[in-house]
């Protein structure tokens, strides 16, 4: 199996998630896009994790056309068959690729929570690390997987698995976010960063389990849609 990372910042790193796929014999393949990489081609690649973002998925100015480059990959990965795993800015890109929409959440999410979920065996009800300003408004033809008071936590489109959540984070990549600005926006929304990074290395073999969990339904969602095509005798597009 071979795995494209896609992260976005020198801090972030697909982490317990890149463990889980290796766990199941993958090779991993990393990119930060938009510099100094350009976005991987899709020949020959099994799945695709694409990681968060500081920007949004709406934004303009500079940052609009490697946003519309990686929108457009994704809807190639997806006409090529190659199933995409999602992580908050990526769950929202998925989103906004196929039709939904994606907006500034009420407040920003910061911190540990639990999610409601329809499939526990599936997305895990947590808790789960959250780090975000945006939520996503998933298209008609989503599967919502697991929600909060905030917004939609996960959802299914096709073949491909989004989380609004970051199931990869372990303490050493939170205190990299925390190092590079992150600190500062935890205080401004009335959170105790140094409590937040002992949490999350106090979660550390309980997330690395649940990131587990969760890449086995990546690859179950892609499987049951390969499967389903394979029957139709052709790749069904999502969008």
């Amino acid at each position: 199996m071979r795995v494209a990372v896609i992260r976005h910042h020198e801090e972030d790193s697909a982490g317990f998630l890149a463990e889980a796929f290796e766990a199941r014999g993958a090779t991993l393949s990393v990119h930060l896009f938009p510099k100094p990489d350009p976005l991987p081609p899709l020949d020959g690649l099994d799945h695709v994790i694409v990681l968060g973002a500081i920007n949004s998925v709406y934004d303009d100015g500079p940052h609009r056309e490697w946003i519309d480059a990686e929108l457009g990959w994704l809807r190639a990965a997806d006409a090529a068959g190659v199933p995409v795993l999602g992580v908050c800015f990526g769950a929202q890109a998925l989103a906004a690729a196929f039709g939904g929409r994606v907006e500034a959440a009420e407040h920003k999410e910061i911190g540990w929570t639990m999610v409601d979920t329809v499939d526990p065996g599936l997305i895990p009800a947590g808790p789960w690390l959250e780090f975000h300003g945006d939520r996503s408004l998933p298209p008609p033809h989503a599967r919502i997987l697991a929600r909060n008071k905030v917004g939609v936590q996960a959802f299914a489109l096709g073949r491909h698995l989004a989380v609004q959540f970051h199931p990869e984070v372990d303490g050493a990549q939170l205190g990299l976010w925390l190092d590079a600005g992150g600190r500062t926006e935890a205080i401004k929304e009335g959170h105790d960063p140094d409590a937040l990074l002992a949490e999350t290395f106090a979660q550390e073999a309980a997330s690395r389990e649940r990131a587990d969990t969760l890449v086995a339904a990546a690859v179950l969602i892609a499987d049951a849609e390969r499967a389903e095509t394979g029957r139709a005798g052709q790749t069904r597009p999502t969008g």
